[in-house]
């Protein structure tokens, strides 16, 4: 049952890929692309690793590419004209394919199994702990200090780039909260006598 369940769940990996790639419709495209995460996260259920696939499946389906398919939708970009003027850097996406393709089968082709690979594991991981309570406990524990500073550069980053890309513009409206906490009811509000017949 396991053979076949990563079989399957491969093959789905390398057609989403495949798909997500070729497809024309780009929202077929993020349908495909979900496919693939979800079976990458399969992937890493067979592997043990149920962390990394709950993590793959709450942040790329559930936040990234759920947000892609939302911009593909509501943007309405013209694909047909960006393809078209993508066809004339086929030949040299060609050539690069065709060099990384190489480089990997150089790479496995070279590479082997360490035979006391299992064993390293099983001591920095020990069989009668969850994978997920020792990952936390090795994150939260030893590598305190700087799962701590990794967040403060995110921030300063998220913070920096709101910063760069905040533009204030004369001909757009923007809510003054304390102008409307402070106004007086007796000047924001004018009373009209309508007469019948009449308009304002």
């Amino acid at each position: 049952m396991t053979v076949f369940a990563f079989y399957l769940f491969a093959i789905s990996v390398i057609t989403g890929g495949l798909f997500t790639v070729i497809s024309r419709n780009p929202v077929h495209s993020v349908l495909w692309l979900i496919l693939a995460f979800l079976s990458s996260a399969g992937l890493f259920v067979l592997l043990g690793a149920e962390f990394v696939a709950m993590l793959l499946v709450i942040v790329y389906v559930g936040a990234v590419a759920v947000l892609f398919l939302f911009v593909v939708m509501m943007l309405d970009v013209d694909f047909a004209e960006l393809k078209a003027e993508m066809a004339k850097y086929l030949p040299l996406a060609m050539v690069i394919g065709v060099i990384i393709l190489m480089q990997f089968a150089l790479a496995f082709g070279a590479w082997e199994a360490n035979p006391v690979a299992k064993t390293l594991r099983e001591q920095v991981v020990p069989t009668n702990r969850h994978n997920t309570e020792a990952l936390g406990m090795i994150l939260y524990d030893q590598y305190f200090l700087l799962f701590q500073l990794s967040g403060l550069i995110l921030l300063v980053a998220m913070v920096g780039a709101i910063v760069l890309t905040l533009r204030h513009r004369d001909d757009v409206k923007r809510q003054d909260v304390l102008a409307q906490m402070y106004r007086d009811p007796a000047k924001a509000m004018e009373l009209k006598d309508v007469k019948p017949g009449q308009g304002l």
